[in-house]
């Protein structure tokens, strides 16, 4: 399915879109130019006082991506996916976190830290999750512009994370946490595939791990806890995972993100799912 073609008469009031085949006669007979390439629009060179049909404006937000469809009874008429930079935002961050720390780690010209002076305001959102959000008002607004939208729809979801993790999850166990019934030995056999995490080694026997060693201060939390066998449990000692696995940054970052194993994508979706709710009311 190609996309409608967005109309503006001359005095720039949106019409109702119309098919290519139909924009390209108005174009060729000189009806009509060209007044934007993304989304493709045309501006006729007449004024249009007949009114036109409204359309439904319905947003699908995701974690990485945002679907965006006009649709004109049951018809889709137009449909975009809107990628969102978030990761990209976060990676700049932490950047421009690590650069000022060196200068002021070198004793060279830097900004004073501003830790204890700042203050979020309520509704605050880390900066990739509210890209999401301006990033999608940004092009409701623009297709408000381009077409005649009278119905905004945005799918509320949530996302259930203990559920994604324990499908057949239900009652009281919610409140049980998920070593319930578990020995830990067993809940991290489980949860790192019954492997060393530092060899991938199996069908050895296998120890119990503290990621942080417990001698600098580790915590007997499940987060800190991985399996090991002997051999790489003595080889790491007392050693900060980091140094251990210096040569080794490919499994250093798996164990980081298996210990703690975040549902990051859901979790953005939770944070966000009402903030594009409340501005789009601003609309009204």
């Amino acid at each position: 399915m190609s996309n409608f073609i967005f109309v503006l008469d001359t005095n720039k009031k949106p019409l109702t879109p119309c098919k290519p085949s139909m924009a390209r006669k108005l174009l060729t007979a000189g009806k009509a130019a060209i007044f934007r390439r993304f989304p493709f629009t045309i501006i006729l060179k007449k004024a249009v006082t007949a009114t036109v049909k409204s359309i439904a404006l319905k947003l699908d937000p995701g974690s990485k991506t945002t679907g965006i469809a006009l649709l004109q009874g049951e018809k889709v008429i137009f449909g975009a996916e809107l990628t969102h930079r978030g990761q990209a935002i976060k990676a700049s961050l932490e950047s421009r976190r690590s650069l000022r720390r060196g200068r002021r780690n070198r004793h060279t010209r830097y900004r004073q830290a501003r830790f204890f002076n700042r203050t979020r305001k309520k509704g605050w959102l880390a900066p990739s999750l509210q890209h999401r959000v301006e990033t999608t008002l940004t092009w409701v607004d623009k297709l408000r512009r381009l077409a005649p939208i009278g119905l905004i729809v945005q799918e509320l979801v949530r996302f259930d994370l203990q559920q994604l993790e324990n499908p057949e999850i239900s009652g009281i166990e919610y409140q049980q946490g998920e070593l319930q019934g578990y020995e830990v030995r067993q809940y991290l056999l489980d949860k790192w595939n019954r492997k060393c995490a530092y060899c991938n080694t199996e069908n050895l026997p296998l120890q119990v791990e503290h990621i942080h060693p417990k001698a600098k201060g580790g915590s007997n939390r499940i987060s800190n806890l991985c399996l090991a066998c002997e051999k790489c449990n003595l080889k790491k000692g007392t050693q900060n995972i980091e140094q251990f696995l210096a040569k080794k940054p490919d499994i250093l970052k798996h164990i980081i993100a298996q210990a703690k194993r975040p549902l990051k994508d859901a979790a953005a979706v939770n944070s966000t799912r009402w903030a594009l709710g409340v501005a789009e009311l601003e609309y009204e």
